[in-house]
């Protein structure tokens, strides 16, 4: 059955009874190219001009332009990911979206089908009613993974002045989230009976020393280091696994250690932070052998509480409803990390609680996804005037 123009609960629904599942995360899962072939279908109808790019597997983002794009214009985008995470031990059904009072439940519908419908709507609002310029409506794929839809997107030259990200916030304005690297540390001991001491080399106690001197880190010099919407810094043993037997010196450990960053921290500064420590170790245990190397990374994210894109959002969000907005840090990351990183300012606002993503019970409120469409739309006519 068509959805009717702007009925963004109807479109809601729509897409969280599409089963998205990332199939990285879950072998054999569909991937997104089911729901993104239904949101194309609702879009082009509504008047959207669509563009398919190929990223991998036949997975694939969607595009979708509105507006009249011309030299020296606005171009606004609005960027939302379909995939979803794996629905083992949900409390209930995870593609058959259940409304409950004004709670819509279903795997998706807080992160972040809600908000890339709101998106969506709000797009088509605002170019109905008459904008100057182009929004791009981007509905990506795999950002619970690798983001490689965001990425191949901006590798490919897709571009916009300013960006919202509409990931969960609880209608919150959130210029800034962390981002993280994730460490892996090989120990190399020497293998020997548990009764010969004297030739034995304890790789898991060297991993142990090693903890000890990063949880001082963590604990004395992290609080040292703050941003006003994000706090400080973390870091916390993330796995351990070492050692064959009872009687037997281990010769081999492996640690992973999650260090969560601020703006103005890179893969590079961790890394010589980790370096630094590990040498004073090694001035007290000359025998500590071990390598370090980063496994995953994602820079943070941030964006000026008095930037244009902030205070005009801000703006739009007090028209609407009355009151000012809160402004916040993230805790999750998102794919407005690498819009940053490429110069166009991204924000995340959107409905629903990040705290429900990937929860056995996943619901968002009907209220915010339609207060989201309104300040969205108040928003784009404004930028794009």
């Amino acid at each position: 059955m068509p959805i009717r123009p702007g009925d963004v609960r109807a479109l809601t629904e729509t897409l969280v009874r599409v089963d998205s599942r990332n199939p990285t995360l879950v072998p054999g899962a569909p991937g997104e190219a089911a729901c993104a072939h239904v949101l194309a279908e609702v879009l082009g109808g509504w008047g959207f001009r669509l563009e398919w790019q190929d990223v991998r597997d036949g997975r694939s983002n969607l595009l979708a332009r509105i507006g009249s794009p011309a030299h020296g214009t606005p171009t606004l985008m609005f960027n939302g990911h379909l995939d979803v995470v794996g629905v083992d031990g949900m409390d209930h059904p995870p593609f058959a979206p259940t409304t409950d009072g004004d709670l819509l439940y279903g795997r998706g519908s807080c992160d972040m089908k809600a908000g890339v419908a709101a998106m969506s709507v709000a797009a088509w609002q605002a170019a109905d009613r008459g904008i100057r310029g182009e929004i791009i409506v981007a509905a990506v794929i795999d950002e619970e993974f690798e983001s490689l839809g965001t990425r191949a997107m901006l590798e490919r030259g897709t571009w916009a002045d300013v960006a919202v990200v509409t990931e969960p916030t609880r209608l919150a304005i959130c210029p800034a989230h962390r981002g993280f690297v994730w460490l892996e540390f090989a120990f190399t001991g020497r293998a020997a009976h548990g009764s010969r001491y004297e030739i034995g080399i304890d790789a898991i106690q060297h991993a142990a020393l090693v903890l000890t001197a990063l949880e001082r880190f963590q604990r004395i010099v992290l609080p040292t280091r703050t941003h006003p919407l994000l706090g400080r810094g973390s870091l916390h043993a993330s796995t351990i696994a070492g050692g064959v037997g009872w009687s037997t010196y281990p010769e081999q450990c492996t640690l992973r250690v999650e260090r969560r960053t601020l703006p103005g921290e890179t893969t590079d500064s961790v890394l010589h932070e980790v370096t630094v420590i590990l040498d004073e170790l090694r001035a007290v245990e000359p025998r500590l052998a071990v390598t370090v190397r980063v496994d995953t990374a994602q820079g943070p994210s941030n964006v000026a509480v008095d930037a244009p894109l902030v205070e005009r959002l801000a703006d739009a969000f007090t028209r609407v409803c009355g009151q000012a907005p809160a402004i916040e840090g993230l805790s999750a990351w998102t794919d407005a990390a690498l819009l940053n990183a490429a110069g166009i300012p991204a924000v995340c606002f959107g409905p629903g609680d990040i705290a429900l993503a990937h929860a056995a019970t996943e619901y968002v409120p009907l209220s915010e996804i339609d207060r989201t469409v309104a300040v969205l739309t108040a928003f784009a006519l404004e930028w794009c005037s």
